[in-house]
């Protein structure tokens, strides 16, 4: 099926690896060129890269000109029609709010919050003199689900998800969409490796990490983590042309007593996106559940799914 992207110019920050990388990897393989923008590099990002169809930068972007510097390299290409903001920055705070300090925060807003502004920023100038474009910016279930324990993270989280709504509103009359996508734990980006979260709770608290993540991921309402694959899948779809924005149901919060309803217009609506992709797609799309799985904090205490919140389009 065509989802309209040959030869489309895409940005994606954080490009080498999780999310990112997935997302790079997805766009290419819908025939779109990439630049892909990383502080450093990696193998499979180098495999990429010599598809031809991949421009890696080298650039740090939580500095004011690393986005300047991103875009210009993209507009050597002739065109922008789609943006990623993919990077951030996350680290376990487990020892309480008073132990973090303005050096702790500055990384998580200057990389979370203010990299996806300035690279934004930079690119909408193109996108508005072609009258289109695509702007995806990935957030988190904690702009919504507070947890001390990410508590710089999830505040950008959530200053970079009103971000992207309120601008949605000056740019989506001028032909830019806007989509921000809220997933849950992802299996590569927080809770994997020595410095990740399941390894930093169980030092705390003398555990083993191979049994932390694991109950943290039996108690998402699906089981298991959440595969960057599968976040990939829906930002090519968002950024395609066959998708259709459903404005209401991204404005639909979901209140007390109506957690059901949204759950049911996101399944719907989901279910009007594989149906037009087709059913090869079937089984690497995010599910209702994947989509609206709940939380679970390091201290194991699972939180409830926030469905109406995990996907917003824009």
């Amino acid at each position: 099926m065509d989802l309209g992207l040959t030869d489309k110019v895409a940005i994606v920050t954080g490009a080498s690896e999780g999310i990112g990388l997935a997302i790079t990897r997805a766009l290419v393989g819908e025939g779109a060129q990439v630049v892909a923008g990383a502080l450093t590099g990696s193998e499979e990002l180098t495999a990429l890269t010599d598809t031809g169809r991949v421009k890696s930068v080298a650039v740090d972007l939580s500095t004011t000109t690393g986005p300047v510097d991103l875009v210009a390299a993209a507009a050597e290409l002739g065109r922008l029609d789609i943006l990623v903001n993919n990077v951030g920055e996350l680290s376990p705070r487990l020892s309480g709010f008073l132990d973090v300090t303005d050096d702790q925060w500055f990384p998580s807003i200057m990389l979370t919050l203010m990299s996806a502004v300035r690279t934004t920023r930079a690119s909408l100038p193109a996108m508005l003199a072609a009258g289109h474009g695509n702007i995806v910016t990935i957030g988190s279930v904690n702009a919504f689900l507070p947890d001390p324990a990410v508590i710089d993270y999830g505040a950008a989280k959530a200053a970079l998800t009103n971000f992207s709504m309120a601008l949605s509103k000056e740019v989506r009359p001028k032909g830019i969409r806007m989509s921000t996508l809220s997933p849950g734990s992802v299996a590569r980006d927080l809770w994997p490796g020595d410095d990740g979260l399941a390894a930093t709770v169980a030092r705390a608290s003398g555990g083993d990490p191979t049994i932390v993540a694991r109950d943290a991921a039996a108690r998402s309402v699906t089981g298991r983590f959440t595969q960057a694959r599968e976040i990939a899948d829906l930002v090519f779809l968002l950024v395609s042309d066959r998708f259709l924005p459903r404005n209401d149901f991204a404005r639909f919060r979901g209140q007390s007593g109506r957690a059901a309803e949204a759950a049911d217009q996101l399944e719907v609506l989901l279910a009007d996106q594989i149906r037009l992709l087709g059913p090869g797609h079937r089984d690497t799309l995010l599910t209702r559940n994947d989509l609206a799985r709940s939380s679970v904090s390091p201290a194991g205490e699972p939180r409830r799914p926030t469905s109406s919140r995990c996907f917003w389009p824009t």
